[in-house]
């Protein structure tokens, strides 16, 4: 027995155990080596000219013996002699692909080497306790056959061979976790997952049941060589070979989606890094989008293998929704698992993040039904994109976002309620609630209204939180209605008026921060507005959250409407001396309502509301 020219015992543990986290990874790794030495001959065979080979001459196979529990790779691809098996198989970390791209200049395009470190062969000793090689290099007669049990050593003696190309089998361990390696599902779900774009078809004996037999017999059963990879990818076609069809099929079957996606994004970038990309904006939000649990991420391929399954430094936060696949020729670690951090990956997820926007401000601009519909499922991670950014993300973002309007009763970006801004106001207006219908029925709304402005809604727990971040739009600053500047004062304050409100603010004590008597809630008796940076809204999102152990208080101010009849009353009931208290508990219980505030003894607040009542 030959022993492994390197520190054999542990570089192999070290393979077996720690390289690849994923044991069904060997599959991909054999597809993948059958690709490069077919790869390797086809490259041949258009130096040399007239070798009567052709690109439909090469075939993968895959074969399961399950008596011997065995599972065979095979290829017609190039083949190794003798000293190619020392020099590939006998040296670990020694990777034959890598010498041969080294060594050619592959201008080819249907040439895609895929090995690079010489490791994947070994994957096989994960789920294996014996490998054999059989081979016979091209232009050769003889064959030769590589056995090893492990990190011990190999051996290399003569075999036979009919054709060129290569043999693995697999005497897969006995144990029950290997079973499924033996079984035609797995192994066909396997070459979908990672390996159907392998441009060489990859075949299986597989199984196929007729029940069209009589009543009580069995279906019969017949097994054919079948081709189970797709071989050419949608991606790596040029747009218009590829129909809507086409493109929706595969986001389907891929992403396991019901519905069409809203837009296909088609990529082909070449430049400091070649790409291509198949992007999907999906139509609807999955079950668990908005939770931990929800893992961003693009498919990426290298030469039509999949490497992984979710590769989140493909996509920013603020675009988690979009899906697809990203096939380029990028550095790997050693497992090809993961990919390295690399300048080539920010590059394309750069070009990635720039061409989604762009199809984004396209269906906003030309397909507003389309826009509304995703903006409705994914629009609140774009306004988490501007508050967890801290406001970086305002110029990429804040034209994306659409508001719903008080005044035009449609959702509106903040250009357009820009553009429609009257020349005297001087701020973008919101207000803050849980349903837009709760909202238009604000009273802190209608002098703003009755101005002739109009007013934003914020539906979102996160809406006013980047408001804050982005600041101002084309230098218009936005305000909430609850506040103490709208940027207009035309409301007279009398003496009268302030002593009523001191004294009402002296039986409310430190639960208001003011009490004002004015005409800015047309139509409305009383409502709560606010002085300072905390908006009531503000208050209730952030003592919601969890481990808040120090509740945050917004600065309240209890506005009174001069205008109503209710006020009337309280200068009448102020006049004659009597005592304020009911009336000033009443009013702030009834501002507490209309917030959606609790109010902590709701039978007191009945009890003086009844007694006010009865008096009248």
């Amino acid at each position: 027995m030959k022993q492994f020219k390197s520190e054999s015992k542990k570089v192999l543990d070290l393979m077996i155990n720690s390289i690849y986290t994923n044991k069904e990874i060997f599959l991909r790794e054999l597809l993948s080596n059958a690709s490069d030495a077919i790869d390797k001959l086809y490259y041949k065979s258009l130096q040399l000219g007239n070798t009567g080979l052709s690109r439909g001459d090469f075939k993968i196979t895959v074969t399961v013996n399950k008596e011997a529990r065995t599972l065979t790779v095979s290829d017609n691809g190039i083949g190794m002699t003798e000293k190619d098996l020392e020099n590939n198989l006998g040296t670990i970390a020694k990777s034959g692909s890598q010498d041969f791209k080294a060594n050619n200049e592959l201008k080819e395009e249907d040439i895609n080497i895929i090995g690079q470190f010489g490791v994947g062969f070994y994957s096989g000793f994960m789920v294996s306790d014996k490998v054999e090689v059989v081979t016979k290099a091209y232009g050769e007669e003889q064959a030769f056959k590589w056995s090893s049990n492990g990190a011990e050593g190999y051996d290399i003696e003569s075999a036979s061979r009919l054709e060129h190309g290569t043999d693995v089998i697999l005497y897969l361990k006995n144990d029950e976790e290997y079973n499924k390696f033996l079984e035609e599902y797995t192994l066909k779900e396997l070459v979908k997952k990672y390996s159907n774009y392998i441009t060489y078809p990859i075949q299986m004996m597989c199984t196929k049941y007729d029940y069209n037999v009589p009543e009580g017999e069995e279906p019969v059963k017949t097994q054919s060589l079948e081709t189970i990879n797709s071989m050419i990818p949608l991606w790596k076609k040029a747009k218009n070979q590829v129909t809507t069809e086409e493109y929706n099929s595969l986001y389907k079957d891929t992403f396991y989606d019901s519905e069409d996606p809203i837009s296909t994004i088609h990529m082909s970038v070449e430049g400091v890094v070649d790409f291509k990309a198949l992007l999907y904006i999906p139509a609807k939000a999955p079950y668990n989008y908005y939770s931990k649990e929800y893992e961003k991420g693009l498919k990426l391929y290298t030469n039509g293998v999949m490497i992984t399954e979710k590769c989140k430094d493909l996509l920013p936060d603020h675009f988690s929704f979009v899906k697809g696949i990203v096939d380029t020729d990028i550095e790997l670690n050693l497992s090809r698992e993961t990919v390295q951090k690399s300048k080539s990956l920010s590059v394309i997820a750069n070009s990635v993040e720039k061409k989604i926007k762009q199809e984004l401000e396209n269906l906003l601009a030309k397909d507003r039904e389309k826009y509304e519909k995703l903006f409705h499922a994914f629009g609140l991670q774009l306004k988490f994109g501007i508050y967890t950014s801290y406001g970086m993300n305002k110029d990429q973002l804040q034209d994306l976002l659409l508001y719903y309007s008080v005044k035009q009763e449609k959702f509106v970006t903040l250009k357009e309620y820009f553009d429609c801004m009257k020349d005297d106001q001087k701020f973008i207006y919101y207000a803050t609630g849980k349903t837009v219908e709760g909202i238009k029925v604000m009273p802190q709304l209608a002098k703003i209204l009755e101005k002739g402005y109009d007013v934003l809604c914020m539906t979102d727990d996160v809406d006013e939180f980047a408001l804050r971040f982005m600041g101002n739009y084309n230098e218009k600053e936005y305000r909430n209605v609850y506040g103490d500047d709208l940027g207009f004062d035309d409301d007279e304050v009398n003496e009268t008026d302030a002593e009523l409100a001191s004294v009402i603010k002296d039986l409310l004590g430190d639960r208001v921060e003011k009490v004002r008597i004015s005409n800015r809630i047309k139509g409305h008796p009383v409502c709560f507005t606010t002085e300072g940076d905390v908006s009531i809204e503000m208050e209730k999102v952030l003592n919601a959250m969890p481990g808040n152990n120090n509740p945050i208080k917004a600065r309240k101010v209890l506005e009174i409407n001069r205008e109503s009849e209710v006020c009337a009353k309280l200068k009448s009931a102020f006049d004659s001396g009597e005592n304020l208290n009911e009336y000033a508990e009443v009013l702030f219980g009834l501002a507490q309502m209309i917030e959606g505030i609790s109010i902590e003894k709701p039978t007191e607040l009945v009890a003086k509301i009844c007694n006010l009542i009865a008096k009248n």
